[in-house]
């Protein structure tokens, strides 16, 4: 049964599906994000100068905007109250680029006005990383002992540990979707994109949304995947 864990199991046919929907949301979202870094705002409103204009328009001016390295590496921490926005986007005028930046800066929102599903992903990281930590070496423990009591009760504890990473992924989503909104919203309202410009940055957002859904796929694939070695496991 462990070697069948790795190899001879055919439950693992069930995260195949799950792979594919990731690959193909990752290569999306980059070739998207590419193909609009060449639409231009009309304003020549870099990106960084954008999630300024939402942060102050909602009386976040103590939010920080700072440029770090890497491709789309950009995201919003609470604890420093800083958002951090890759080289490819910080000085960029694009729509992508905009539409990423006021995106984080929609993250920033929710955090000031106590949106239910951000603070549920905040109180529960703590949790979630040990979980994600032990939760296959506990299962994978579980299966050596599968002959006594112990074997099931360590397998059921992996998959309980595994189960607070779906949590994690399944409140991450409204949290992404909601902040991509607020970004879409704040950028009509403020002038920041217009027209086809907005087009582009919605087109952007949705992209990378799907690498969230496709993260949450994959997570529940896996869920279901214990669940099955557990049950097959019991009737032996």
């Amino acid at each position: 049964m462990f070697f069948g864990f790795f190899w001879g199991d055919w439950t693992i046919l069930i995260l195949i599906p799950a792979m594919i929907f990731s690959f193909w949301a990752q290569i999306s979202v980059n070739s998207t994000f590419k193909k609009y870094q060449t639409v231009y705002n009309r304003r020549g409103i870099t990106a960084a100068e954008a999630a300024r204009r939402v942060l102050d328009a909602h009386g976040l001016r103590h939010i920080r905007i700072e440029p770090i390295a890497g491709h789309l590496t950009d995201h919003y921490d609470p604890r420093a109250g800083v958002i951090r926005l890759s080289s490819s986007v910080y000085n960029s005028t694009s729509a992508a680029a905009v539409g990423v930046a006021t995106h984080e800066a929609g993250h920033a929102c929710q955090h000031a006005v106590g949106y239910v599903p951000i603070r549920i992903r905040s109180a529960i990281i703590p949790i979630t990383r040990i979980g994600s930590m032990l939760a296959m070496p506990i299962f994978i423990l579980g299966i050596l002992y599968a002959a006594i009591p112990m074997g099931e009760t360590l397998m059921l504890l992996g998959i309980l540990l595994f189960s607070t990473a779906v949590l994690f992924q399944l409140v991450t989503l409204p949290t992404e979707f909601n902040a991509s909104s607020r970004a879409m919203a704040a950028m009509e309202r403020e002038g920041i994109l217009e027209g086809d410009e907005l087009t582009a940055a919605r087109k952007v957002l949705s992209a990378a949304a799907m690498t969230y859904v496709a993260a949450l796929a994959s997570s529940l694939a896996s869920l279901l995947r214990l669940l099955l070695i557990f049950s097959g496991s019991r009737r032996r």
